[in-house]
């Protein structure tokens, strides 16, 4: 951790740290920071202990400063004897002004946002077309939208509704997007001879797509649970299998090519497919940090979350 502390609070700050348990390696330079002005104060932490450190310095935020970065490898014992003191492991931890900021900074619309959901949702169409379950991984992988899913349950969590709606219009905008593209695209190509509503007649290796059933629900709930996971526990690597298990850019892709062919059974199960998979990482991800917040075993269960 680094903070930048008010001269006159400086004190105040290095008790605070030698007062948590998993806090050490506390470095204290008096005036030099210079914007904002003030002791720039370094320390290093267990992941298990931020949320302590976090809750108790929350005022830093408004007269200071505080920056958190991942120490990837600390050479010391006292650091060792750190971690080991904080109850817990530094994997179950969540470190929940990290995981605010995380959820905030992924349910934005952005270009590039937009972009890769576009990308992903197109590949998917074409991948339905050509009957390619490699494309529609491919598109799986691609899609965006589990920031905004992560976002909608940690608003629900912590009751920031307006996240709630913001991410919400965030989930909507972006298959709205998506799929207008990929229909313009699949009306064009459908204008030149190039695809005919044979083409998704004959597709059974991806018709699991528009045929949800009890299945495709229990696969999103454990996709929701490790989402979550993964998301709390910085495991980005997991995130991967988590794009990879739900079929929601895959729907959106197969809908909007099914639409353009006028083919409106096929829509309506590409869009019940969306829907369930959306609701099931939902209720799945909002369980999931309701359990984590309440019986993960770590220090500092006080936090602005």
């Amino acid at each position: 951790m680094r903070l930048i502390s008010p001269r006159e609070r400086t004190d105040e700050v290095i008790r605070v740290l030698e007062d948590c348990t998993g806090v050490t390696n506390i470095i204290a330079l008096p005036g030099a920071a210079r914007e904002p002005a003030g002791d720039l104060v370094m320390c290093d932490s267990a992941r298990e202990a931020a949320n302590e450190v976090l809750f108790r310095l929350k005022w830093l935020e408004g007269e200071g400063s505080i920056a958190i970065e991942h120490v990837d490898l600390a050479l010391s014992k006292v650091a060792e004897e750190a971690v080991e003191e904080a109850p817990g492991d530094p994997d179950d931890a969540v470190v929940w002004e990290e995981l605010s900021h995380r959820v905030y900074s992924d349910s934005r619309i952005t270009w590039a946002y937009l972009a890769f959901f576009a990308i992903a949702t197109q590949l998917a169409g074409i991948g339905v077309l050509q009957n390619s379950p490699i494309l529609i991984v491919g598109a799986m992988v691609l899609g965006p939208e589990f920031g905004a899913v992560a976002a909608i349950c940690f608003g629900l969590l912590s009751g920031r509704f307006h996240l709630v709606v913001g991410a919400i219009r965030t989930l909507v905008v972006g298959f709205s997007m998506s799929i207008a593209v990929t229909y313009v695209c699949a009306l064009f190509c459908f204008w030149l001879g190039w695809i005919s509503i044979a083409n998704l007649g004959v597709n059974e290796e991806v018709q699991f797509i528009v045929k949800p059933d009890k299945w495709s629900f229990i696969v999103a709930l454990l996709a929701g649970i490790a989402g979550v996971l993964s998301v709390t526990a910085g495991k980005s690597s997991a995130l991967i299998g988590v794009f990879i298990s739900v079929t929601t850019v895959p729907a959106a892709g197969y809908a909007a090519v099914a639409l353009a062919l006028q083919d409106w059974p096929e829509v309506a199960g590409a869009i019940w497919q969306l829907a369930l998979n959306i609701f099931g990482m939902l209720l799945a991800g909002t369980l999931t940090l309701v359990i984590q917040r309440r019986f993960w075993p770590q220090v500092g269960h006080r936090s602005s979350a």
